[in-house]
């Protein structure tokens, strides 16, 4: 399995509108935290979520939690 790349190692704190959003799992995009279509080619596609209100999210940026789209804090025990 590839290896996502690591867009950064702290989450992306992000005031969202509700909607539909996609979140790039593979670390390529050059819209981070979000999808653009970047991963084609790969084996990676976006994790789709909702908002249903108007908030702040804490989206990964280490693109390793296991709580997909947001951070559960696994880039504190990433190796550099």
């Amino acid at each position: 399995m590839a290896e996502a790349v690591i867009a950064q190692r702290s989450p992306f704190a992000i005031d969202l509108e509700p909607g539909r959003y996609w979140w790039c799992r593979c670390g390529r995009s050059g819209n981070q935290p979000f999808c653009d279509g970047s991963h084609k080619g790969t084996e990676f596609t976006p994790v789709e979520f909702s908002v249903t209100e108007a908030k702040t999210v804490w989206l990964c940026g280490c693109k390793h939690t296991a709580d997909q789209p947001y951070c559960d804090g696994t880039h504190g025990t990433l190796r550099e």
